[in-house]
C-alpha cells in the first residue's frame, strides 16, 4: 500500500487543520490516498497505550505521517511497526516537546505544567491561547488564527488533558534511530512552540535521515503552505521508491 498515507493532527484542533494539506496532496498526486486520523480519547495518558489503540485502528504496510503531537505518535507507531510502516512524514514535530537534560530544545517543564494545569481548570481560554501560539511567526497570523478556530472538535476536557500529558511524557529519539524506513521531518522557522533548533539537533542525531526547515513560518505552517508542503511530501514520496 505505498499509495496509501494516513495523517495524525496535532493536540487540540482536530482533523481540520489536515484538510488543506491532504487536499493539495490529493490534487498533486491522485494515486495517493490520503486519509486523516483524529486522535485517540482515552482515559489514560499513558503514550504506549495510545500508540496501541493507533496500531490497532489503523492499516499497516501504508506510509505515516503528523503534525505536531500527531507526528510524535506517528513516529513510535513507525518503529512499532517497522517494515510493516512505508515511511514517516512529521510536520513540526519535536522528538521531544519538553526539554529534556539531554535535550534543551524544547518547552521548559514549569511553562508546560503550567499549560496543563490551564487546560484544566480552564479549557476553552486555554485552547485560545494555544491557538494563537499555533499562529505565532505567521506571515498573516490573525488570518491563520481565524482558519485554526475552524472545524475544531468539542473535545472532553479530560481526554485534551490527557493528550497533554501523553506530549509531556513522549520522547521519540529512540524510535527514530531505530526506525529502518524512509523519514521525511519539516521544521517551522519561526516556530513559537518548537524551536528552530530542533530541526538541527534531529539532523546531528540522523545524518542520514531528510530534515527541513521552512524560514519564516509558524507551528501552524501546514496551513500557511500546503501546496509547498505537499509538494516536498510528493518528492520525498518518489524519491523513497514510491512510484
Amino acid at each position: 500500500m505505498r499509495n496509501r498515507m494516513i495523517l495524525l493532527p496535532g493536540w487540540g484542533l482536530g482533523t481540520a487543520s489536515l484538510q488543506p494539506l491532504a487536499a493539495s496532496l490529493r490534487a498533486q498526486d491522485p494515486r495517493l490516498q490520503v486519509e486523516l486520523m483524529p486522535l485517540p480519547e482515552l482515559a489514560e495518558p499513558d503514550p504506549e497505550a495510545w500508540v496501541d489503540y493507533l496500531h490497532r485502528k489503523l492499516p499497516t504496510d501504508v506510509w505515516l505521517g503528523g503534525w505536531s503531537l500527531g507526528g510524535m505518535l506517528a513516529s513510535a507507531l513507525a518503529h512499532k511497526r517497522g517494515d510493516h510502516c512505508c515511511g514517516l512524514v512529521t510536520l513540526a514535530s519535536n522528538p521531544s516537546f519538553v526539554a529534556r537534560g539531554d535535550w534543551p530544545h524544547g518547552m521548559a517543564p514549569d511553562t508546560f505544567g503550567t499549560f496543563l494545569d490551564g487546560c484544566r481548570s480552564h479549557t476553552q481560554v486555554t485552547l485560545k491561547r494555544f491557538r494563537t501560539l499555533c499562529s505565532d511567526g505567521a506571515q498573516q497570523p490573525r488570518t491563520l488564527l481565524r482558519q485554526l478556530g475552524v472545524g475544531v472538535p468539542d473535545t472532553d476536557p479530560l481526554y485534551l488533558a490527557n493528550g497533554l500529558e501523553v506530549l509531556r511524557a513522549l520522547d521519540t529519539r529512540a524510535a527514530l534511530e531505530h526506525y529502518g524506513g524512509p523519514q521525511l521531518h519539516l521544521f517551522a522557522g519561526s516556530d513559537a512552540l518548537v524551536p528552530a533548533e530542533a530541526a538541527k539537533a534531529l539532523s546531528n542525531l540522523l545524518p542520514d535521515v531528510e530534515v527541513g526547515l521552512v524560514e519564516d513560518s509558524s507551528h501552524a505552517f501546514l496551513l500557511e503552505y500546503p501546496q509547498d508542503l505537499a509538494a516536498g511530501i510528493k518528492s520525498f514520496l518518489h524519491e523513497s521508491g514510491d512510484d
